[in-house]
């Protein structure tokens, strides 16, 4: 059985890659723990990053499809072939004007679709775009339709803009960075990135590793009660329907399961049926 679940709500440094920043929490846990996060940062950015620890690591979907909320510095005059300061400069123009960039910004609130960046983990004919992006091969990106939530200027000078920006699951800050710059007559990329939340999630909780208030704070869990005389019964970490007693919230997706008084596992109801994703092991969660 892997460990007990547990949820960390970290705050990544920038210049180091997700995949790195978390040697430093897998030097606190036995090498067979599973430890993953929900959400990537890419190494020039910063900023909050869920960790999930254990069995946990089963929760990615729940974390993953959050809403988001970042700080962001985008540059004018320059496009880099991966939108970001990392890359190569492929493309140069005219700084705006700042009146031009207000008018602009309105426009990239709501829904809109967008066409992700080629230096993305998206897939793209059953690959992922930036293999294919690193080898050189032409192709396109398809555009998707995202929501920004909101969009506020927080300052512009010598060709530096701030924004700070509310989106939905699977917004790519990058693009709308270049986006941006195209609509203004210009070229732009993304220079600094910060992570401010996650879902109800915020950068300044970044000390508090309470599992339950985390998970408790995605509103997403029901309660599901099954007679512990089945317990044997849960088999491959399914437990049928006809062992339940009481159910509360019964269209959630993801449920506290008990044994009777026992808080037992984290589940997710698939047909009908409760697949056991985190087994509770102590009093932390």
């Amino acid at each position: 059985m892997d460990a007990t679940p547990e949820i960390l709500l970290m705050d990544k440094t920038e210049g180091v890659t997700s995949f790195r920043f978390l040697d430093s929490v897998k030097k606190a846990y036995p090498k067979s723990t599973k430890i993953g996060h929900a959400g990537t940062l890419d190494k020039f950015a910063s900023g909050l990053m869920i960790v999930l620890i254990g069995n946990a690591t089963r929760l990615n979907p729940v974390f993953s499809s959050m809403d988001k909320s970042y700080e962001a510095l985008i540059r004018f005059g320059t496009e880099t072939d991966t939108l970001d300061p990392d890359g190569r400069i492929i493309r140069t123009a005219p700084i705006p004007d700042e009146h031009v960039i207000d008018e602009v910004l309105s426009s990239f609130k709501g829904k809109i679709m967008q066409r992700p960046p080629k230096y993305s983990a998206v897939h793209v004919d059953g690959k992922r775009a930036y293999k294919n992006a690193l080898k050189g091969v032409e192709f396109e990106m398809p555009s998707r339709q995202v929501e920004i939530f909101s969009l506020e200027k927080l300052s512009y000078s010598a060709g530096d803009l701030i924004i700070r920006v509310h989106v939905s699951k699977g917004t790519y800050i990058r693009s709308l960075a270049r986006d941006i710059g195209e609509k203004c007559s210009s070229a732009a990329h993304l220079e600094k990135l910060r992570r401010l939340s996650i879902g109800p999630y915020h950068l300044d909780e970044c000390l508090s590793y309470d599992t339950k208030r985390i998970l408790d704070e995605t509103g997403l869990f029901g309660t599901a009660v099954y007679s512990k005389k089945f317990e044997k019964q849960i088999v491959n970490g399914i437990i049928r329907s006809e062992f339940l007693i009481d159910i509360d919230k019964p269209d959630s997706k993801y449920f506290y399961m008990y044994l009777e008084e026992e808080k037992y596992a984290i589940g997710e109801r698939i047909d009908g049926k409760m697949k056991v994703l985190a087994r509770f092991g102590d009093e932390r969660v």
